[in-house]
């Protein structure tokens, strides 16, 4: 998700009191946006982003029970 994505989620939910939104980069230790391939043309890098980040989001949820996002 970039910031744009997030900026509307905010606006449609009224915000994020409890801090359950986040960019799914954000759980592998290059946190940032993934690289959209629309512009990019590179569908490969934003493939390889969204898998490492969806395993780092697993093993963060693994590894915290309690996480809630």
């Amino acid at each position: 998700m970039d910031n744009w994505n997030i900026k509307n989620i905010l606006r449609i939910t009224g915000g994020d009191p409890q801090g359950k939104v986040y960019r799914l980069l954000n759980f592998t230790d290059a946190p940032g946006e993934v690289a959209d391939p629309w512009y990019t043309g590179d569908f490969d890098i934003a493939f390889e982003q969204v898998e490492k980040a969806c395993k780092a989001f697993l093993k963060c949820c693994r590894q915290n029970p309690d996480f809630k996002a």
